[in-house]
């Protein structure tokens, strides 16, 4: 084996080592990724990573997988800023590529997706990138549409990169069309921003912009000027790929003016920043347009040899483009020399390439449409996948929910159940405490009556006929107040106390007047707003006058006092007598022979203590003996505790 065949086994030997190297680096930070957490730190760590490693995946010809499971997960995740954000990268990675319908499909995915995401920044971002796609493949109405999108909304938020890129884009589409006017309002805005935002590129970019907008509009040598200054901020810049372009772009400036000696030298120089160039295309173009140029000199035979230089880098490169052209120039210099039968046959070749180039157009587009629906596909098998995970969430939240509903249900009924029978219990209960406090009622009418007829006869009989009428009369009247009242569990405390008013006068005239009653109202009460039990205060009232104040001494004035309070929810009635106290009046009971306990006073306790049951608030009744200094009585309390009721 030769030592040359050797040493390009050692080179492929290395290749293949240094390829299964990446390539080992490449899965490992794969798989690390993989064991993070499904969140959108996740998905940004593949967009990241599919960023470092796009270059691996484009020699390899094969799908950026970072870039990929990162979709996935995004679409999972509705994360619709990372769907759009790997959408623009891979768009991106596909117009390098010139991949122009696939671009403009994930690029109008991307806007879409930051649509969702509510992202100005993002759809201004993806609305340029689509207007780019469109404009590379000549749908110049739609680019427009989009850029000025873009140039609206980037402007409403201040996004100057996007601002730069839309205005430089629509600026382009003008020039395409002949706009030249309008192209170079744009460029100038352009560059101003650009100069503004101390971004030497887009300034140079925009030079170069204004000065073909200028040379189309045969402004020869404005445009010479614009393309120098273009040139010298790219030397600045040592841009080789920008320096070409301004070269090439003076000659064709020089050679419009016929000024050929200019434009030779710069196409050489054009020429020799092309070496240094990576893509070398530009090389191929330079050789061409020398050749063009020398056969416009009249130099036809040095003139084809540049043509034929283009060819071989076209050739070996595999520039089909290129080549397409350097035969029309060549068929073209043929015929401008007058050998018809080389142009013939160059401009067959062209036809050639002019075919081949269609026909792989026209699979390029079947392939990237082919993409396309793969894409699609993926994304509504994503989208499925999703429904139904959605279905199932939804389904099982609903089973819990009903779950927890039933339970709840369950639970109420048990709850309901124990609080009916208790209530009925309880109803039951405060229905037989109601008839019993009815009971006490209807028994106060006849003991009333019978104390009163009994005080009647007495006064009778120890007064005369008028005065024994007119205390009829007031009787009569208390009668009718009394037998109204009873009629009820609750009357207004204005009728209560004219009904204990009218026996007070009855008793006092019965008395001769021996004692002096004084009532003391709450002024924070409203009479005939709070209720009291009918006939409540009159049993204590009649005990205080017939077993205090009657015994007192004739020189000695009988005092009682009812006082009647509101404390927060409770009414708080009070009797005070100056009396002889229960201690004598129990003394003289016994030396007469009439001990007895008072009806009223068991029937009014009892009364009492019922309203307490059946409401479940405070309800009492507390007697207390006053005495002075020397422990003599001074007379007797009486306190009564009631729940306070309004009317309501």
């Amino acid at each position: 084996m030769s030592i040359k065949g050797v040493c390009i086994i050692c080179l492929l030997f290395l290749f293949s080592q240094l390829h299964a190297q990446d390539s080992l680096q490449v899965y490992r930070k794969l798989e690390q990724i993989r064991h993070l957490p499904s969140d959108t730190a996740k998905v940004s760590a593949f967009l990241k990573e599919g960023k470092s490693n796009a270059k691996y995946f484009d020699k390899q010809k094969i799908e950026n997988i970072f870039w990929q499971e990162g979709l996935t997960l995004a679409h999972q995740l509705r994360f619709h800023k990372g769907v759009a954000a790997i959408y623009n990268e891979t768009g991106t990675n596909k117009r390098n590529k010139s991949l122009y319908l696939l671009a403009e499909d994930l690029h109008e995915k991307a806007l879409k997706a930051a649509e969702e995401a509510k992202d100005t920044q993002l759809i201004v971002f993806a609305l340029n990138n689509v207007g780019v796609d469109c404009r590379r493949q000549d749908k110049l109405q739609k680019a427009f549409d989009y850029h000025v999108k873009a140039l609206k909304l980037a402007e409403s938020i201040g996004d100057i990169r996007n601002i730069c890129v839309a205005t430089n884009s629509i600026g382009n589409i003008q020039l395409s069309t002949e706009l030249y006017d309008e192209a170079i309002s744009h460029f100038e805005k352009a560059q101003a921003l650009e100069e503004k935002s101390n971004n030497p590129l887009g300034v140079a970019i925009n030079l170069g912009n204004l000065g073909y907008a200028y040379q189309g509009k045969h402004k020869l040598d404005l445009a010479i000027q614009y393309y120098k200054r273009s040139l010298a901020v790219n030397q600045k810049l040592d841009n080789p790929t920008g320096m070409a372009i301004c070269y090439n772009a003076l000659g064709d400036a020089y050679k419009e003016k016929k000024d050929y000696a200019q434009a030779m030298e710069c196409l050489q120089k054009a020429l020799e920043a092309n070496g240094k160039v990576d893509d070398k295309v530009h090389v191929a173009e330079s050789y061409l347009n020398i050749g063009k140029l020398l056969g416009a000199e009249g130099k036809h035979e040095e003139g084809r040899k540049y043509i034929q230089q283009s060819m071989e880098v076209s050739t070996f490169w595999g520039f089909k483009s290129m080549l397409l052209e350097a035969w029309k120039a060549l068929a073209q210099d043929y015929k401008t020399s007058g050998d018809f039968k080389r142009s013939l046959e160059a401009a067959d070749k062209s036809l050639l390439y002019k075919d081949s180039i269609l026909d792989e157009k026209s699979a390029m587009a079947i392939a990237q449409m082919q993409a396309i629906y793969e894409v699609d596909r993926k994304d509504n098998h994503i989208r499925i996948l999703e429904h139904d995970k959605l279905v199932n969430d939804l389904r099982t939240k609903r089973n819990v929910i009903i779950t927890f509903l039933l339970a709840g249900f369950l639970l109420m009924a048990v709850v309901g159940g124990i609080l009916y029978i208790r209530h009925r219990n309880l109803e039951s209960k405060k229905q037989t405490l109601q008839l019993e406090l009815k009971s006490l009622r209807s028994q106060m009418n006849p003991h009333f009556i019978f104390n009163s007829l009994s005080s009647i006869h007495r006064y009778i009989w120890s007064n005369n006929q008028e005065e024994a009428s007119d205390y009829l009369t007031k009787f009569s009247r208390l009668m009718r107040l009394i037998l109204d009242n009873t009629q009820h569990t609750f009357v207004t405390l204005n009728k209560e106390l004219e009904s204990l008013k009218l026996y007070l006068d009855l008793e006092s005239l019965r008395c001769n007047g021996i004692f002096e009653c004084r009532f003391l109202i709450d002024t924070n009460i409203n009479e005939e707003e709070v209720l009291i039990p009918p006939m409540i205060l009159q049993p204590y009232v009649e005990n205080a006058i017939w077993h205090g104040l009657v015994h007192k001494q004739p020189s000695e004035k009988g005092l009682l006092d009812i006082e009647i309070l509101l404390m927060k929810r409770s009414l708080i009635c009070t009797i005070t007598d100056n009396g002889i106290g229960r201690k004598k009046a129990m003394e003289i009971k016994e030396r007469k022979g009439r001990v007895h306990n008072s009806v009223g006073m068991k029937v009014t306790e009892g009364r009492i203590d019922l309203i307490r049951k059946i409401n479940n608030k405070e309800a009492n009744v507390t007697i207390t003996d006053l005495e002075d200094e020397m422990g003599n009585p001074t007379g007797t309390r009486v306190s009564i505790i009631l729940p306070a009721e309004f009317v309501f």
